[in-house]
């Protein structure tokens, strides 16, 4: 995969920097490392080793690092599939500005992840107890967190955005959720499901916290109304949960809520990800019109 032109904070020179440290840090040989994805992370694949790094893509966020290292911890104690930290070092590592985690590197079969196999991982993590230090569920303190730390933004869009995340919130504090709060993932959909040689397994635990088990229930909802995705996707993982999220009269609340963060999940790295800004505008322009039947396309 070829990576995208960057020219802001995360420069191919940086990226390199961060990557070539936390393998030298690692004793592990950089050299050929794919660039898997970067949107909110830069994730790369080792090609000397079976390993995976991720380099944290925004300052005000590097928090999470730490909450992700206990999730997959905690993970791994219970034995729930997921992704498996690097064994034997201490983590996150920080290299320079960067913090880097380190995972096992899991071969993905020809089959992608479906709703029929995150339901159950789901309720896995959902029957879990909750471990300390992942923190409360405040999906409006990541958007501000972005706005905050945008490469580029315009000061009616940053005000709007900020209006937006107050009212979002004070309607998310008035809800009353039918599910018992516990341990979420917090971005559950099968883009965050890895299909191994041993079966399906859980990624990108960043946003993994202490919630109400609806808010993993409501990104495939929200790409069925949003992306267009097939409505039996969401129906078959409605299904082999047990609770339907949008015949609640919460969900447009939760529906909105994930629409500010997946506009926002880009400001930290627009000027260094360009691509993307015609898909940033044309949701702003959308979410200022109150447009919910608007389709939109998945940042690339």
């Amino acid at each position: 995969m070829r990576a995208a032109t960057l020219d802001g904070r995360f420069t191919r020179e940086k990226l390199a920097e961060a990557l070539t440290g936390a393998a030298a840090l690692l004793g592990l040989d950089p050299g050929g490392a794919r660039l898997l994805r970067f949107t909110n992370n830069a994730v790369y694949r080792l090609v000397s080793a079976p390993v995976v790094l991720r380099i944290v893509g925004s300052r005000t966020l590097r928090h999470r690092a730490e909450r992700v290292v206990a999730v997959a911890r905690h993970f791994e104690r219970h034995d729930v599939p997921a992704i498996r930290l690097l064994p034997g070092v201490d983590q996150p590592i920080p290299v320079g500005e960067h913090l880097v985690t380190a995972w096992e590197y899991v071969r993905p079969v020809r089959r992608r992840a479906t709703a029929k196999d995150l339901g159950p991982l789901l309720r896995r993590v959902h029957e879990l107890p909750s471990p300390a230090g992942v923190g409360e569920w405040d999906p409006m303190a990541d958007v501000r967190a972005r706005i905050a730390d945008a490469e580029e933004l315009e000061t009616g869009d940053r005000r709007f955005l900020l209006r937006r995340c107050a009212e979002v919130g004070a309607a998310l504090d008035e809800l009353e959720f039918p599910l018992r709060r516990g341990l979420i993932h917090g971005d559950a959909h099968p883009g965050n499901i890895i299909v191994g040689q041993d079966g399906p397994v859980l990624c990108d635990f960043d946003s993994s916290c202490v919630g109400p088990p609806e808010w993993d229930l409501t990104p495939m909802a929200v790409g069925r109304e949003r992306f267009g995705d097939p409505a039996r996707r969401y129906r078959m993982l409605a299904d082999h949960y047990g609770f339907d999220v949008t015949a609640w009269d919460g969900f447009p609340v939760l529906r909105a809520a994930r629409e500010l963060k997946l506009t926002t999940s880009v400001l930290p790295i627009l000027r260094s990800h360009p691509q993307v800004r015609a898909e940033l505008r044309r949701r702003l322009t959308d979410l200022r019109a109150g447009r919910t039947g608007h389709p939109w396309a998945r940042y690339r």
